[in-house]
């Protein structure tokens, strides 16, 4: 079971001294389509992503293995595509190799890949129910596939008194083993994060409708050939 940051009292950390430990971090992307408001709530939290980790490593002691989604190569290779891939996500790893970490190789390039293509072709809204259940049982097995790669490397990886930090997508189905106690690290601006994204999501969808009942009030123009 996840303990927030938050929860953990300075008596109760002595108990996490020993045995392997894992920080796990919601990664959360930017977008360039996306207002300068957003934009300071994503910088906001991931500054807090950094804080709370550096508080959680002054109690329980340095990151010595770092798990990243999308992320399969380890080392140096594996940084330089991070670096592409999420800026904010890539500062917070680099000081975590440069103090000694490792960076793993945390994805199957060919799982990866054929999830993807999965749900590419879910995205594009099939006309064959029958297709569309095929494709979302592949989507499925995928999924598991990968997400029991993810498992196995940072079991294999991750060893006795050892600390990791994972940084993935909220609502994975990953079972983490009982013998790794996992931190949810869940700054406040996480919530603000979410809360923006919904309002934006329904003003859109809002939006949306205004517009198709403006088109539906416009007078259709027979063209007679």
């Amino acid at each position: 079971m996840a303990e927030e940051l938050g929860k953990i009292e300075k008596p109760s950390v002595e108990k996490f001294k020993t045995g392997r430990k894992l920080f796990f971090v919601p990664l959360v992307f930017s977008g360039k389509e996306l207002p300068l408001e957003f934009l300071e709530k994503y910088n906001r939290y991931w500054q807090q992503v950094e804080s709370q980790i550096s508080n959680l490593e002054m109690k329980l002691g340095l990151v010595t293995h770092v798990f990243h989604e999308l992320i399969s190569e380890g080392g140096d290779a594996g940084l330089k595509t991070l670096e592409k891939l999420n800026e904010s996500s890539y500062l917070i790893v680099k000081l975590r190799v440069e103090n000694g970490a490792n960076l793993e190789a945390t994805e199957d390039n060919e799982i990866l890949a054929e999830l993807m293509d999965w749900s590419r072709c879910l995205s594009i809204g099939l006309q064959s129910q029958k297709a569309n259940t095929k494709i979302y049982e592949f989507y499925t097995e995928a999924t598991k596939n990968r997400n029991d790669h993810v498992l196995k490397r940072l079991n294999e990886s991750l060893k006795e008194n050892e600390i990791g930090i994972l940084i993935m997508a909220e609502g994975h189905p990953i079972q983490f083993p009982p013998d790794i106690s996992v931190f949810y690290v869940a700054p406040p601006a996480l919530d603000e994060i979410k809360r923006w994204l919904r309002d934006y999501e329904a003003k859109a969808k809002e939006s949306s409708a205004e517009e198709l009942n403006h088109l539906n009030r416009i007078p259709r123009i027979l063209v007679i050939p």
